[in-house]
């Protein structure tokens, strides 16, 4: 007995407890339906990526080389196509996540039309879009297991009972294109109460990790920008309690926590922290601060001064009234700011970093091990690095540390066209290649993402688009460019009806209205054109 047919079997026993009344209610009906929304609310979701991800997590603690993925998507639909073609191409979405970019959230997302990433945005868009998202997903189900659904009656129809039994054992195995979302919340828009119930209506929505970063709220900064400006560890830990006390509350038990430290880019703080004893966390944080020693004397009014050790410092204040770091020290805050993190709750940790480089990251990661064996990173694979530059760079540099002949390149201009087929680029690309391998086996590199990744793919197929369809090419640049490859190459959208939920709506008419259902899938549909 499967499991499909014993809920067929416990709804017609419902069915005959209500009497003649249900009388046209399908069992079947109502068993595929059940099947199709498997996951009746966003907290069902939560718990059940969570108990994904914590998996995952020891799996990787195992064994390093079993990783995971994500790419950033900022639309319910272009999450769903990335899991099809995952399942398509892959036959499995293990180990592969959704990432959701603030950042795009931003430039794509908010009412007030593109915005920097500085949390202008509203904070309503994120468990927004966490909704949509996961209502994709679940769509995608909803028309997969209708597909098979449809094989079965039709296998049956045929008298194949073999391909009953395979249909029916891929019903019965169905994997779900719900996968975990890692939902960034910036800087927790706010203070620590905001923090709090943002955080709850993005794991209302369905997010079983979080995101959080140790810059302030109100001058928060893109990542890859200047002028970022961290809160002292003490303001940062309040906000990581109130995603734990939301994920808490709302019964997700093992919700995922990502403290991501900006102190690498980071040179100022708003605050000077408060210290109770020499050597604790304010102390510690203080001690990074650009100060010049002064005495008694030199003090003017509205100075701001710190004793430590007996010698009265004064920090340098910028007209901003911010205060700045001692150039320098951005590795070892990071360093600090992860421990501090592993220690009050976090479960993940984000180095945001200038450029992709494996041994960079390693070095920071050795000294958080220390402390924490296990520590593991979220790490941002940003399209705010230029890939090629920097990596050819670094083939330049360990080609010349072995004392090869580099005088043929020139370090500066290595993304010349000139260079695309020469040894250097080639040694370069493999590198490329394998920096997730190499950074999950090296540098504690658990999931990796790329945070903005279809907004620049969006960009250019629509690009490739225009250029032959407003030009000489006509009507030959979409068929040729897009619905031929479609076809051949088996893309679900080119069955768009199907894709936006048709042939289900026929069924649901026919399971409603019987032999009287109005459907559209009939002989003069254009999709049949398509097979």
């Amino acid at each position: 007995m499967t499991a499909y047919q014993n809920d067929i079997d416990a709804i017609r026993a419902l069915k005959d407890e209500n009497g003649d009344s249900w009388h046209a209610i399908d069992p079947e009906a109502v068993a595929r339906m059940r099947a199709q929304n498997r996951f009746r609310t966003g907290l069902e979701i939560a718990q059940y990526t969570a108990d994904i991800m914590r998996a995952d997590m020891a799996e990787y603690d195992a064994d390093s080389s079993v990783y995971t993925q994500s790419l950033g998507v900022w639309h319910g639909f272009i999450g769903q196509q990335k899991l099809i073609s995952i399942k398509k191409h892959l036959k499995s979405t293990n180990k592969r996540y959704l990432y959701l970019s603030g950042w795009m959230v931003a430039a794509l997302r908010s009412e007030f039309g593109p915005l920097p990433d500085q949390s202008m945005h509203e904070k309503t868009a994120v468990p927004a879009l966490i909704e949509e998202l996961y209502t994709f997903l679940r769509q995608a189900d909803a028309r997969e297991l209708d597909l098979l659904f449809t094989k079965l009656d039709a296998a049956r129809a045929a008298g194949d009972d073999t391909a009953v039994e395979f249909i029916q054992s891929q019903i019965d195995n169905y994997e779900t294109h719900v996968v975990p979302i890692i939902a960034d919340i910036d800087a927790g828009f706010g203070n620590p109460e905001a923090t709090y119930l943002l955080a709850k209506k993005m794991i209302e929505a369905g997010a079983c990790a979080i995101q959080i970063e140790n810059q302030v709220s109100d001058e928060k900064q893109c990542g890859h920008q200047d002028g970022k400006v961290t809160v002292p560890h003490e303001d940062f830990l309040a906000k990581i309690n109130a995603v734990r006390y939301a994920f808490l509350e709302l019964g997700i038990d093992n919700g995922v926590i990502v403290a991501r430290t900006d102190s690498l880019g980071a040179g100022l703080t708003q605050k000077i922290a408060v210290s109770q004893e020499p050597g604790d966390l304010g102390d510690q944080y203080n001690a990074f601060l650009d100060v010049e020693e002064i005495d008694a004397a030199e003090l003017s009014d509205g100075d701001v001064i710190i004793r430590r050790e007996g010698k009265l410092l004064r920090p340098k204040r910028l007209a901003s009234n911010l205060y700045q770091f001692r150039s320098g020290t951005g590795e070892e805050r990071c360093v600090l700011d992860c421990i501090t993190s592993l220690r009050n709750g976090a479960d993940l940790l984000w180095i945001e970093t200038e450029k992709p480089h494996v041994e960079q990251i390693a070095g920071m990661v050795d000294a958080i091990r220390e402390e924490i064996p296990n520590a593991k990173l979220v790490y941002n694979n940003s399209p705010s690095f230029n890939w090629t530059l920097n990596f050819r760079q670094q083939a330049y540099d360990a080609l010349a540390a072995q004392g090869a002949d580099v005088s043929a390149y020139d370090r500066a201009d290595l993304m010349n066209v000139a260079y695309d087929d020469t040894e250097l680029a080639t040694l370069a690309d493999e590198k490329i290649r394998s920096f997730q391998k190499d950074g999950s086996a090296r540098a504690g590199i658990f999931h990796h993402l790329i945070t903005l990744p279809t907004y620049h793919t969006a960009a250019l197929s629509t690009d490739d688009l225009a250029k032959g369809y407003f030009g000489d090419e006509g009507m030959l640049a979409y068929v040729k460019g897009v619905q031929r490859r479609e076809i051949r190459e088996g893309i679900a959208t080119v069955k768009h009806q199907n894709m936006a939920g048709s042939d289900i709506g026929d069924n649901h008419k026919e399971y409603f209205a019987g032999d009287a259902a109005l459907k559209a899938g009939g002989k003069d549909n254009t999709m049949n054109q398509f097979g």
